[in-house]
């Protein structure tokens, strides 16, 4: 039996993922001599979205040749390595961004929001669980603009946990924290690093897809394709179709 709903933020509730991306291809722009376009970016964040900081600002310094230009600014970032330089250059953007609460609330996946609302209402334990790259005090703030931080009992982001996603450490302390089973708890995700941390976990997961995520998703083939969400109108089928298959358990 399902008891308890472990969500994802970033790409999952709240476009971040989309804003992330955006902010990256600023900070691109900013060592880059030519023009990258917004669907140039997009096409190499579609492979990492989801991994560590360091992994997609090295991806995509060697995507688009940075490496030098980066280190050509180490001393000014305060770095150590030109991965920093694009990571911290890209901070600079994101903050701003999600410093507007206006922006945060258009750009909420009002699908996956629903069911957050729609599992707590029906006295399921819930847990958001974040660790890719948001820090607490973002996390708060994303969670304030929106209204949903009191839809979860456990908010765990990644000061928490010592490894990001795909280890699965992030849910077995979530699960742990909420006195639940991994076997009875189902996670919603939208990256295919998350959805890995899920299954490794012992868990039950949908994921839900986005633009920047849909094509990993299919193509890792750790979910079967009748629990990766393409129509978000079809979410709370498939939820219910889940929970439905563990009434026995």
């Amino acid at each position: 039996m399902i008891r308890a709903a472990l969500f994802d933020l970033d790409g999952t509730l709240v476009k971040t993922e989309w804003l992330k991306m955006l902010s990256y291809a600023q900070a691109v722009q900013q060592l880059s001599p030519t023009p990258v376009t917004t669907e140039q970016m997009q096409r190499v964040f579609m492979q990492v979205v989801g991994r560590s900081r360091e992994e997609v600002a090295t991806t995509l310094l060697e995507h688009f040749n940075l490496a030098d230009a980066a280190r050509a600014r180490l001393a000014e970032m305060s770095a150590q390595f030109p991965w920093q330089v694009l990571a911290r250059l890209r901070m600079q953007v994101y903050d701003k961004i999600v410093a507007d609460p206006n922006i945060l609330r258009a750009n909420q996946w009002e699908h996956n929001v629903a069911l957050l609302r729609a599992a707590k209402q029906s006295g399921c334990r819930t847990a958001l669980a974040t660790r890719s790259v948001s820090y607490c005090e973002q996390v708060t703030r994303i969670l304030d603009a929106v209204g949903l931080a009191d839809q979860f009992e456990v908010i765990l982001s990644r000061e928490d946990v010592e490894q990001p996603k795909p280890d699965p450490e992030i849910y077995l302390l979530a699960a742990r924290l909420l006195d639940t089973p991994p076997d009875e708890c189902l996670v919603i995700e939208d990256s295919p690093a998350g959805v890995q941390a899920a299954v490794v976990a012992g868990m039950n997961c949908i994921a839900v897809a986005t633009p920047l995520t849909r094509d990993q998703l299919h193509a890792q083939k750790l979910l079967a394709a009748e629990w990766i969400v393409d129509d978000p109108a079809t979410l709370p089928a498939v939820v219910a179709r889940m929970i439905k298959g563990h009434l026995g358990d």
